[in-house]
């Protein structure tokens, strides 16, 4: 069965955003090309992952000498996309990641693919004419520039979630924390 593959090679947009406060936020993964927009959940995890290794391998390509791949070493700032999400659709949950580099364009490669569940019976996936599940996957291509600002925001938003406690450094809830750290 073919898999439905949401592909953005230049889009206009691709950021990471959330819904919700802090402690109780979702991750998304959106990309927007013309009025095509496309919005995946991640977890906080992931996200942060993401945005480290984009970051890896753009500071990996900048040390090639004569940098010819023109890979800024900080944030273009008119690159800068600090708004919120436009309206949210989730289109699935993300399971797995993949991360690439194509020379032929000089772009960052995201995979994402959702999590898949052969037990579960009210899947969400599109259904074909015959009424049976189309696997999905998003592909999104981005310009250095692009992943350079979308690996700053995506920190950015992972940073700004609850405090860490100084002392077992998990989050601290607005109504308090238990702190399991335990002088010995």
């Amino acid at each position: 069965m073919p898999t439905r593959v949401h592909e953005f090679a230049w889009p206009d947009r691709v950021v990471v955003g959330t819904i919700g406060l802090p402690g109780a936020r979702t991750f998304y993964l959106q990309v927007r090309a013309g009025k095509q927009i496309v919005s995946i959940a991640m977890e906080k995890q992931q996200s942060a992952l993401l945005a480290e290794k984009i970051d890896e391998i753009l500071n990996q390509l900048s040390t090639v000498e004569g940098n010819p791949f023109s890979v800024p070493t900080s944030t273009p700032i008119e690159l800068v996309d600090n708004d919120q999400l436009e309206a949210v659709e989730e289109q699935f949950r993300t399971g797995a990641l993949s991360l690439g580099w194509d020379p032929t364009t000089a772009q960052v490669v995201i995979e994402a693919y959702p999590i898949t569940d052969v037990d579960v019976d009210d899947n969400d996936e599109p259904l074909d004419e015959d009424g049976t599940d189309v696997p999905e996957m998003l592909l999104v291509r981005m310009p250095v520039g692009t992943a350079r600002a979308f690996a700053k925001r995506t920190r950015e938003i992972v940073g700004a979630g609850r405090p860490a406690c100084p002392l077992c450094g998990y989050p601290i809830d607005a109504d308090g924390h238990t702190c399991t750290f335990h002088e010995v």
